[in-house]
């Protein structure tokens, strides 16, 4: 009579090794998951693996926190790596021009496009594009630059050939144009005409001073009692507790916060700052960006 073996087919081994056919299975459904030594060990506490995942949490973590004591902050930031130009303009058929800022009290910003760099267009009111290789870069005087370019997919930028799909950039002023490589034919001895100086720009900003308050009554201070709670930086336990008091010091926190995301400085037509007045505004985060950060241009989703 055979022996049957009444836990599957274990087998055992001559040494004390983990084996695949020497150890019980407790997740094959086969009858024999009746014991689980291969356990995984749980870990009860939720791990704070971000940390404090507030703004001012945030910033602290990737060290973009800077103290000040004074009542300006003046800072410089680098410029863009890659060569851009904003209100270019279509003056021919293969010819864009552009302004050299010369303006008082600014930096004076050249032409430092070199002839064979090749170069985006596009139209930022309608959102077409066309590439090109430029054939001659000038300074037409000490305030414009001039390119001579020919498109690598039609004939000209004003869409001489005609054909569909081409892009017609005929008298447009506000285009923009991007450097985005270079291209010589094979045994050209000569290089890059113009040298590319970095720079970076100075901004500055002021601080605001945040006020909150909670007043209680000498009678209500009996009030008091023992509350077990959670709070916002993950640690919990009883407390000897004021909710009004507590609710006080989360909205002041928070409006630390908020007032760097949506602050506005004073400028334009505000009297604010006009007189004695003095007040100065921040500028918040969204401020910054669309002052002077990316801007997308027809967004399909935005409509959706």
């Amino acid at each position: 009579m055979p022996v049957v073996e009444a836990f599957g087919s274990i087998k055992p081994s001559q040494k004390q090794q983990v084996l695949i056919d020497n150890y019980l299975s407790f997740n094959d459904g086969s009858g024999n998951d009746f014991a689980q030594q291969y356990l995984p060990e749980i870990y009860e506490q939720e791990v704070e693996r971000y940390g404090n995942r507030t703004l001012s949490g945030f910033l602290r973590m990737v060290g973009a926190e800077m103290p000040m004591t004074s009542d300006q902050v003046i800072w410089s930031e680098q410029n863009r790596l890659h060569v851009a130009y904003n209100d270019v303009s279509c003056t021919g058929a293969a010819t864009l021009t552009f302004a050299l800022d010369a303006a008082a009290g600014k930096d004076f910003v050249g032409n430092v496009i070199s002839a064979n760099d090749t170069i985006v267009i596009m139209d930022p009111a309608s959102g077409a594009e066309l590439k090109a290789l430029v054939e001659i870069s000038a300074d037409t005087s000490a305030t414009l630059a001039t390119l001579t370019v020919k498109p690598y997919t039609q004939q000209d930028l004003v869409a001489g050939g005609g054909a569909a799909g081409e892009v017609d950039f005929t008298g447009l002023t506000t285009l923009k144009i991007f450097v985005y490589g270079s291209e010589f034919k094979k045994g050209t001895a000569d290089g890059r005409e113009r040298s590319i100086t970095p720079s970076f720009t100075q901004f500055s900003n002021s601080p605001i001073i945040i006020k909150d308050k909670y007043e209680i009554n000498g009678s209500d201070t009996a009030q008091i009692g023992w509350v077990e709670v959670a709070t916002e930086d993950g640690t919990s336990g009883f407390l000897w507790y004021l909710k009004a008091e507590s609710e006080t010091r989360l909205r002041f926190e928070d409006y630390l916060e908020m007032a760097l995301v949506e602050g506005e400085k004073v400028s334009g037509t505000s009297t604010l700052g006009a007189g004695t007045v003095g007040y100065k505004g921040t500028e918040g985060l969204f401020s910054a960006i669309a002052g002077r950060g990316n801007t997308i241009n027809n967004f399909t989703g935005a409509n959706r």
